[in-house]
């Protein structure tokens, strides 16, 4: 699943890691990387808001109760780094900005969507004891 492992299977049931699974190769994985993207405390409310629509800055900051300014900031030019938001500013004065997904952001939608249904389906299962 690293960039030695592309070959993603069907089903991770198919696909046999090797063990121990080296950290190297963990740490690399755009798996894993994702992942981490995506368990940040913000990313998936705004790829949610922006899969409705485009934002302009404050607007998506008024939508997001709790997050500052800076994690906004923040959370958008990383979103944008992984060209999965795209950053439009406009000549007005002031300057405005307006953010969207971008084809590769939209193209992630329908597994988010289904990652989302799974753990709402889940969210009351009972959890295996330790």
């Amino acid at each position: 699943m690293s960039t030695a492992h592309t070959d993603v299977p069907a089903s991770l049931r198919d696909h046999a890691l090797p063990v121990p699974v080296p950290s190297g190769e963990y740490e690399r994985c755009p798996v894993t990387e994702l992942l981490r993207r995506l368990g940040d405390k913000w990313t998936l409310v705004v790829l949610s808001l922006l899969a409705r629509r485009p934002f302009r800055f404050n607007e998506l900051h008024r939508a997001v109760e709790g997050i500052s300014q800076r994690m906004l900031t923040r959370t958008l030019r990383t979103l944008e780094a992984d060209g999965l938001v795209e950053r439009e500013v406009f000549a007005t004065l002031p300057p405005s900005v307006e953010y969207r997904l971008t084809p590769l952001g939209a193209s992630l939608l329908e597994p988010l969507s289904a990652l989302a249904a799974w753990a709402v389906r889940n969210s009351s299962a009972p959890q295996s004891g330790s």
